[in-house]
This record gives structure tokens, C-alpha cells and sequence, in this order.
């Protein structure tokens, strides 16, 4: 299945009202009969449980269709032999609609005076598991939307020996989530296209000695605003612009733009209210005489560049985000850029900081678990080249050239084309 849409078509299709069905619908349809099997088995789980309420859901709730429970409700989605099996206990007053959707093979109704837990726990007496996971024991948000209460309540419906059965989730999500299909693969191109787009844009009309970075940020917001698309994380820290020292994840301030910066737009969008993009995109702002960055400016700007080449290159099925990390820190070494706290990337998808392997701890004798997770097809990231130096000030200045690329059979792809020069800007 591919959905190819062009920008302007994109930016007509994305209203939160629009006409047309949302691909999500069916796009959930397949991740859960072609990727979620294979996850469970990677994850070497036998079986995986979710519990869905009405006001305050599992972080997945939409990922597998129970985002319109009202009394409680439980998934289940695992392997009889060698067939995989999806089913759902109801609520009956949401049973027929969850039946009509054909999200899951079975929906059986629960009656109002009944419970899903104890019918759910009942059925699991009856199969032969080693493992059951649920959505606990993690770091991973989401991966850990159980709370204690329904916790305490399932382990009394299924009894003491199938409680002692319950494992983390933790695994099968970044398996699951961080693999995009290829329809998700192109919606992303296509958002990413948009989000570089406005962001040149925006540019275009810096005024130095005049504009704020709020006012590139306000610029950004009201491209979102007519698109009908919507942030893809925090509103107030969304786009981060920021002309003068580093401010990490920040929000866009009244600081005016001046001859000499260096402006860092860190912005992401999100699309049918389910894909999100993260692009960075840097400008200079030339000085009265200048036609081009002085060396310095220069030379920060290629060993940037350099960077992301190097980590970039890194990424082939197999890899590990050490490596990508490693390869991306090595570099930062060789051109003698100040050390940074960030990683060199992250999994993006449905959140900007999504679940699956991080491109973290590249020079760390011990690093966590999520660093030494495999590269494998169809996974998306975003992901940074970067170099950083002491500005005039002694505060520190970053260039973290930041883009979007999925993993295919051979390497990495860039979603967009990466930028490749500084976007110049006038004073005169």
C-alpha cells in the first residue's frame, strides 16, 4: 500500500476535519497483522496484554484500537501454535463498533455487571504461556501505561501462577514502533518536505537588526495554522529558534537577529494527527561587506557536516546506535568541536522522540540498553551532525544539522535532501 501525495495536496489533506478518510485506519490495520507478529517473537514473549480505560488510556491505546473504551477493556494478541491470534474483550456499549472497525480478529462482548479482567484471565488459564507481557516494568512511557491499580486488579484475575508469567512489554514496543510501513514511510517524506520548506521560508523574511527568533517561531505557527497540521511536541517549545547561545529544548524568545549570527530552527509537525517530522534547518547572517560565512563560521559548518556524513554512513541493517554514535563522536574529536550533551539521534515516528534503538553512548563503556538495540529495514530516525564552539561571549554555540532518514536493506535514505549550505541572510 502507498499513499503518495504531493506538498500542496498534503498541506490541503492534513485539516484535522478533513474529508477524506485518514490512513490510519487501515495503516493500524496492517501493522498489527504484518509487523506486531513479528515483534512478539522477537521480543520472545508468548503473548502481550493491554489495558484500555476511558480519560486516562495506555499511551498504545490508538496503536491497537481501543481508544474509544469506556469501562475497561482488554487486548490480547498472541500465537496459537504457529497462528497469530488478536482479540479484544469489550464493553458491550463499545463492542459492536470495535467489531465494525475489524481492528482485531474476535471481540467478545463484556456485560455491564461483568468484568474484562477476570473473562480475560479465564481465557488465559486455558493456554499454554511461558511469557505475558504487559505494560509495565519499563522506562519507556510507553511501553509503561499500566497503572498500579489495574495492575493489582489483574494479577487477582489471573492467579498466582499466570501472574508469575507477566513480563515487560518493553521490548516488543521498540520492535514494534520503531518499524514504519512503507505508505508511513511516505507520509513522513512528504510532511518532512513541508517542514524543510516552511523553514527557508521563514528565513526569507528575517530582517536583521529587527526580527526576533519569536518572530521566525510565530512564522512557522502560522504556516502550521493554514496547513491545518500541528506540533509534534510541546506547542510552546515549537519551533525552537535560536540566534544567540544554546538553549537546548527551549522555546523561541524576543532576542533580535543580528549581523554575524548563526540561527539554529529546531521544528516538527504532525500530520493526520499521528506522524510527527524533526528537521533543523541553520542560517548566517552576513555582516555589512560579507558575501559568504567567514572560516570560522565556515569550518564549524563543514566539520558539522562531517559529522552527520560519518554517522550517516554508519547506519546499515544490523548496526547498532553505538555505533551510529560512535562513528558521529569520533569525528567531533577529529575537528576539535567542544563535547555536546545530546545524542547523535533518536527514533521518530509517532512522537519526536519515538521508541527503538538511540544513537547514544557511542564512547560509553556501558551503555544503555536502548544504544545496543540493531538498525533494522524500515526504521525512521532523526539524527544530528554536530560541532560546537565559545562564541565571542565565552557561551557555548552549537550547529546540530539535524535530519530525518529511514533505514532500507542496504543503508540509510534521507526523507528529504540534507542541507548542504548555510542559508545566507542579508544585513544590507
Amino acid at each position: 500500500m502507498r499513499i503518495l501525495l504531493s506538498i500542496c495536496l498534503l498541506a490541503t489533506l492534513m485539516l484535522s476535519n478533513q474529508a477524506l478518510a485518514n490512513p490510519w485506519i487501515e495503516i493500524r490495520k496492517e501493522r498489527i497483522n504484518t509487523l506486531l507478529p513479528d515483534a512478539i517473537k522477537t521480543a520472545g514473549v508468548d503473548a502481550w496484554l493491554v489495558i484500555c480505560r476511558e480519560n486516562a488510556n495506555d499511551p498504545l491505546a490508538k496503536h491497537i484500537g481501543c481508544e474509544n473504551a469506556g469501562k475497561t477493556a482488554v487486548f490480547l494478541f498472541y500465537f496459537d501454535n504457529d497462528t497469530f491470534k488478536t482479540l479484544a474483550f469489550s464493553p458491550i456499549g463499545e463492542a459492536t463498533a470495535l467489531a465494525d472497525n475489524n481492528v482485531v480478529q474476535t471481540v467478545i462482548p463484556v456485560a455491564r455487571d461483568a468484568s474484562a479482567m477476570q473473562m480475560a484471565g479465564a481465557y488465559l488459564k486455558d493456554k499454554t504461556l511461558n511469557t505475558l507481557a504487559i505494560n509495565s516494568f519499563s522506562d519507556n512511557p510507553q511501553a509503561d501505561g499500566l497503572s498500579h491499580s489495574q495492575y493489582l486488579s489483574l494479577t487477582k484475575s489471573l492467579g498466582p501462577e499466570l501472574s508469575e508469567k507477566l513480563v515487560s512489554s518493553e521490548r516488543l514496543v521498540y520492535e514494534w514502533l520503531a518499524r514504519k510501513l512503507p505508505a508511513e514511510i511516505e507520509i513522513m517524506r512528504e510532511a518532512a518536505a513541508l517542514t524543510a520548506k516552511w523553514q527557508l521560508e521563514a528565513y526569507a523574511q528575517v530582517v536583521p537588526g529587527k526580527t526576533t527568533d519569536a518572530d521566525v517561531a510565530a512564522f512557522l505557527k502560522q504556516k502550521m495554522k493554514e496547513a491545518g497540521v500541528t506540533d509534534a511536541w510541546a506547542p510552546d517549545q515549537n519551533p525552537n529558534v535560536v540566534s544567540g547561545t544554546d538553549r537546548g529544548h527551549s522555546h523561541a524568545t524576543n532576542r533580535v537577529i543580528q549581523p554575524g549570527d548563526v540561527i539554529q530552527t529546531d521544528f516538527g509537525i504532525r500530520v493526520y494527527d499521528k506522524w510527527v517530522t524533526d528537521i533543523q534547518r541553520f542560517a548566517y547572517v552576513l555582516k555589512p561587506g560579507e558575501t559568504k560565512p567567514p572560516a570560522d563560521i565556515a569550518y564549524y559548518w563543514e566539520s558539522a557536516k562531517q559529522g552527520r556524513d560519518a554517522a550517516f554512513d554508519a547506519m546499515k541493517p544490523g548496526a547498532t546506535g553505538q555505533s551510529v554514535d560512535a562513528a558521529q563522536r569520533k569525528v567531533m574529536q577529529a575537528t576539535n568541536s567542544r563535547p555536546v550533551m545530546w545524542s547523535t539521534g533518536h527514533p521518530v515516528g509517532y512522537v519526536a522522540h519515538d521508541s527503538g534503538p538511540a544513537f547514544s553512548d557511542g564512547l560509553s563503556d556501558a551503555p544503555r540498553e536502548t544504544a545496543l538495540l540493531p538498525l533494522k529495514p524500515g526504521m525512521t530516525f532523526a539524527f544530528d551532525g554536530f560541532h560546537s564552539w565559545l562564541l565571542e561571549t565565552g557561551e557555548p554555540k552549537t550547529i546540530s544539522v539535524e535530519e530525518m532518514v529511514v533505514i532500507t536493506e542496504t543503508g540509510a535514505e534521507y526523507l528529504v535532501p540534507p542541507q548542504i549550505d548555510l542559508v545566507l541572510i542579508s544585513s544590507e
